[in-house]
């Protein structure tokens, strides 16, 4: 049996009649209407998975409903229009508005079937095609050879057989999704749908139709945990979910079930979820923003991404990573960075992270130019002043080496103090000092932490 709604639209009850008994004969369920009037009534309680509609009616024209559902958004599915007294315009006129096909009466019932049978097929394909497009944007990719990065693919290595949530926190910019993408590709669902959710993007009053789905008159509409079956679910911006929902998506993790909307019986939750935020959610507890039951549920394996400034050893990488993607993506020009436009990225504090430095990547590329990119062309990018020679930051050639090198000492210890936003930690690792050294050349130096 073929459980797919139709709806036929056309105000001669014998044509209504004859085509509602054939489609229930090729296993559709048929609704039927006789006019404009009672077809908006019917999309709204029926909500048909294809329409067939007559374009002469006695309130309104098929065209005309045609365009009204098309701007309103009210019908994505396909509609099929039908006429006795149509015309090359009018047909093209329906094609424009988003009709499938367009035939003309009397209708060939047998044509009328595998014309509904393509057009299902065709909407069937197209919605997978976006499915698959909005949940395989980017592969799984965690880009570097550094100590830090080594580190987080065996966090997340290791996480992956386990079945808990995963809390994953780090700096705006910080590449979040990618990071949810590598523990998806090594877990035992990576065969399975990675769906990725940004909460802030959708509206209030549908989070939970949209997270859970909904059950309406044995009607079943999917939700991201649906879709999700056996795979990961990303939920970016956990920190912005109201708190009705966040107390609702407690109640899943804990009771590892959840329910749609209106619908009657639990299904099993069979589903990752990896949750994100640029937030310090510890503090959104504290001032009651966010639940804190749901916090240790997230929090049970927390997955810090470093901010990009912390293994700047890796953004010749990242650099060759962001080039060859957006040359094989989007079609862009290839273009190398020189050595030292290479060596000035490293140097630079990267405030946005890896987004800034692919949104530079994709600009560079936009903008074209030379087959290299050299350090004034990053000087420029950067909005910055091109880089003074190495010998301007002693200041005065003239003095004694051990005060020049004491010059440049502190000058050179300042600006890496700047990057690491006064960390003296964070320091330490990227000038490759023990920490006990180096507070004492700050303090040798004359240099206020604290400041």
């Amino acid at each position: 049996m073929n459980s797919e709604k139709i709806l036929v639209v056309d105000d001669e009850a014998e044509i209504r009649n004859l085509i509602s008994e054939i489609l229930v004969d090729e296993g559709f369920e048929v609704a039927t209407a006789e006019n404009g009037s009672s077809a908006r009534a019917q999309l709204e309680q029926f909500r048909p998975r294809l329409v067939l509609l007559d374009i002469w009616m006695p309130d309104v024209d098929g065209i005309t409903l045609l365009k009204e559902w098309h701007e309103s958004g009210k019908l994505t599915n396909p509609v099929i229009m039908m006429s006795g007294h149509g015309n090359i315009g009018t047909a093209v006129e329906a094609t424009r508005l988003g009709a499938y096909d367009y035939l003309e009466k009397p209708l060939s019932l047998a044509k009328l079937v595998l014309t509904i049978k393509n057009a299902l097929d065709a909407s069937r394909l197209q919605k997978e095609n976006l499915r698959l497009r909005r949940y395989s944007q980017e592969p799984a990719r965690i880009i570097g050879k550094s100590k830090l990065m080594a580190h987080l693919r065996a966090q997340l290595e290791k996480v992956a057989g386990l079945d808990t949530p995963v809390l994953i926190v780090g700096e705006p910019g910080t590449d979040k999704e990618g990071v949810a993408r590598y523990l998806h590709a090594v877990s035992p669902g990576k065969d399975k749908s990675f769906v990725n959710v940004s909460v802030s993007a959708l509206e209030p009053e549908k989070i939970n139709n949209e997270f859970y789905g909904e059950e309406k008159e044995g009607d079943i509409h999917n939700g991201f945990l649906d879709e999700a079956e056996g795979g990961t679910l990303f939920i970016k911006d956990i920190a912005d979910m109201d708190l009705a929902s966040q107390a609702r998506l407690q109640g899943t993790l804990k009771n590892r079930s959840y329910k749609r909307v209106n619908g009657s019986g639990a299904i099993p939750l069979n589903t990752r979820i990896v949750a994100a935020t640029r937030h310090r959610l510890a503090s959104r507890v504290k001032d009651s923003t966010f639940m804190d039951e749901l916090y240790f549920q997230l929090n049970v394996v927390p997955i810090k991404v470093p901010p990009l400034r912390e293994y700047y050893e890796d953004v010749p990488d990242i650099l060759e990573y962001f080039v060859n993607f957006f040359v094989e993506q989007e079609g862009l020009p290839y273009r190398f960075f020189t050595t030292a436009a290479q060596n000035r990225l490293r140097r630079y504090s990267w405030p946005g992270n890896s987004r800034e430095l692919k949104n530079l990547v994709q600009r560079m590329l936009i903008l074209g130019g030379a087959p290299t990119i050299d350090l004034e062309e990053v000087e420029t990018a950067l909005g910055e002043q091109p880089a003074k020679k190495e010998t301007e930051n002693v200041k005065n050639l003239d003095l004694p080496l051990r005060q020049a090198r004491e010059n440049f000492e502190r000058d050179y210890l300042e600006y890496q103090l700047k990057i690491a936003n006064g960390s003296v930690s964070k320091m330490a690792r990227n000038v490759h000092m023990e920490r006990t050294h180096l507070y004492r050349k700050l303090k040798s130096l004359g240099i206020d932490i604290k400041s």
